[in-house]
């Protein structure tokens, strides 16, 4: 570790970071750069890209199989989920692994992939970026190449390619609406990501949510129609409080009329419930934590529900079965997973969570900074490979 002078708030605000002060007051950014190895910084990445082709076979195991229900994917979306997948104009923009260990000879452990709408972004690709050079270190002494890796997946919403190369001669001139919820804090997210996507080429338009008109037909932002449209919005979500609107993207996709980001095919890696059946498939894989549906018996474990978000309703139990860390949350009535428990790095009584982003190959590392489970108020703490 290495401590750091992070920016104040005011200079936070400026760069376009208001999520600054964590309930307790204290700096969301923390003072601890986290040191890694060169050989550190490329195990991550190597972890991040098999994980995903093993999430990809994983996948379709599910579908060839009929599991969605086992993953409790709404009804009201396994069709769009089985017609996103079937296509590849349904291109997956970005996500988020994130991992136990990885640094001091701690093996990387994976314990979920935020495969739908993940956050962090702001912080990882611009933050810590900043933060090097605030700090007189070279800003190239980072695994952080997320902001060219999004956008030449951008592109290849056009040439559904590994090479962005023939963009310029295909792109036909289609338009991109970024959408969130008002007040949000995923508004800083998906601003970010219209920036890539105009950086790209693209033509772009932001609005929220309530000013969307979505129908059979596509969607539409005062009367124009947009060929894409990137919802930083849960699809599960969409599924519990829009029934509605889950049915007109549906009928949408099915009519090849508009497509939408990230697809719905993201919620069978979103789902925790898929830990289950990677180990199944691919037991002992030194990635991976056993995970079932029913307690681990003997092993300390962690119970997660399956579509829960910043470490709610998440309960740590030791080797005889009890709880030794809980958290309260929404997601009590959600399925919940059983995993095996990994050690994180520990530094001054806190753990540090390395999260790596996913653009077509992996391509960024942060780390959040907690207490045993990392939640809404952890801190973000910024890395450096050690040259």
């Amino acid at each position: 570790m290495k401590k750091i002078q992070i920016f104040n708030k005011e200079e936070l605000e400026n760069m376009g970071l208001t999520w600054h002060t964590n309930a307790d007051k204290s700096n969301y950014l923390s003072d601890n750069l986290v040191q890694i190895t060169p050989k550190e910084a490329n195990d991550f990445y190597e972890a991040a890209n098999t994980l995903y082709d093993m999430y990809c076979e994983c996948a379709q195991y599910i579908l060839d199989n009929d599991l969605l229900d086992e993953l409790q994917i709404p009804v009201s979306l396994q069709e769009v989920v089985k017609l996103s997948w079937q296509n590849d104009v349904h291109w997956h923009l970005y996500s988020r692994f994130d991992f136990a260990g990885g640094v001091n000879n701690i093996p990387i452990k994976l314990l979920e992939f935020n495969a739908n709408t993940p956050t962090s972004l702001f912080e990882t690709l611009i933050i810590q970026h900043e933060l090097l050079k605030k700090n007189n270190i070279n800003p190239d002494l980072q695994f952080n190449t997320g902001y060219e890796a999004i956008c030449n997946n951008f592109k290849r919403l056009v040439t559904l390619d590994e090479s962005v190369e023939e963009f310029d001669k295909l792109y036909d001139g289609w338009k991109i609406l970024f959408t969130s919820v008002k007040d949000s804090e995923e508004e800083l997210t998906t601003r970010l990501l219209m920036q890539i996507a105009i950086d790209a080429g693209f033509k772009c338009e932001f609005s929220y949510i309530e000013n969307v008109q979505f129908s059979e037909e596509g969607v539409f932002l005062d009367d124009e129609n947009y060929e894409f449209c990137f919802m930083l919005i849960p699809w599960e979500s969409i599924a519990i409080e829009e029934d509605e609107l889950a049915y007109l993207l549906t009928k949408m996709i099915k009519n090849q009329k508009a497509i939408i980001l990230n697809p719905a095919y993201t919620l069978i890696f979103q789902s925790k419930g898929i830990l289950k059946y990677l180990w199944q498939l691919f037991p002992n894989h030194p990635l991976l934590l056993k995970a079932d549906t029913k307690m681990l018996e003997g092993i300390k474990c962690v119970k997660k529900p399956f579509f829960g978000r910043e470490g709610a309703n998440v309960t740590i139990f030791n080797e005889k079965g009890e709880i030794i860390a809980e958290n309260d949350g929404e997601y009590e009535n959600n399925a919940f997973i059983y995993q095996e428990f990994a050690d994180t790095l520990e530094y001054e009584g806190q753990s540090y969570q390395a999260g790596v982003f996913f653009a077509y190959e992996a391509c960024a590392l942060g780390f959040r900074k907690g207490g045993k489970i990392i939640n809404n108020y952890s801190s973000f703490a910024a890395h450096m490979i050690k040259d």
